[in-house]
């Protein structure tokens, strides 16, 4: 082993959605243009479009959510900041499976002794169940 890391896997967010996010927070805030006469619907349409807007931003300038490779995993955390955890920290990967309302969803939990990191299938591009079986398929023995 060289002792460079080689990328192995990477899950992004889907491109469809930071488009679909920006297009809503263009479409709150020509609506908050409209109702400029109503004080109360313009501030909430003012703060959807600021919030879509900033989740928008997130996904550009993090796509990435998750990577793994042979060394660990690398995380995104708050805003854009990156969070490196190797395998031996991992304790837990597991996927729960949640069911409210007549919806389904998965969300994939990786665990450290430290920290608990959720993601969805919406930030990993892919399945919960799919992410979590290559996971375990890349972390070493």
């Amino acid at each position: 082993m060289t002792g460079i890391s080689r990328q192995a896997r990477q899950w992004r967010i889907r491109r469809e959605f930071t488009i679909l996010k920006w297009a809503a927070a263009v479409g709150f805030g020509v609506f908050a243009v409209i109702v400029a006469g109503d004080t109360r619907g313009m501030l909430l349409c003012a703060a959807a479009a600021v919030l879509l807007g900033g989740f928008a931003l997130r996904d550009v300038l993090a796509p990435v959510r998750l990577a793994a490779d042979d060394q660990g995993l690398t995380m995104v955390t708050g805003l854009a900041h990156r969070e490196r955890v190797f395998w031996p920290e991992v304790t837990h990967i597991r996927v729960a499976r949640n069911a409210r309302y007549g919806l389904r969803w998965e969300l994939l939990e990786i665990e450290t002794d430290e920290t608990l990191h959720i993601f969805s299938s919406y930030e990993l591009g892919t399945s919960c169940t799919e992410a979590a079986e290559e996971l375990f398929r890349l972390r070493p023995a």
